[in-house]
């Protein structure tokens, strides 16, 4: 599962991986290789359409949480 960010700072490190931090629209940081980065748009505009959640990961708490909602939705009906 891929995510989606504005790309805040790049780190080089010579003989190493180059690492990128990356903010997303929750203002969630978060760092990955380079090479598992790459371009979709430009500032806060994709240039392609993205999924339903944007491409914001949940928190394990949250993930937790929209499981527990679905579930009393599906009992309750």
């Amino acid at each position: 599962m891929g995510r989606v960010g504005i790309i805040t700072h790049r780190e080089r490190h010579h003989g190493g991986f180059d690492i990128v931090h990356v903010k997303d629209a929750k203002e969630r940081a978060f760092a990955t290789r380079l090479t598992n980065v790459f371009v979709i748009g430009d500032s806060n505009k994709p240039w392609i359409s993205l999924p339903k959640d944007k491409g914001i990961k949940l928190t394990i708490a949250e993930e937790r949480d929209v499981r527990r909602e679905k579930a009393a939705a599906a009992a309750s009906a």
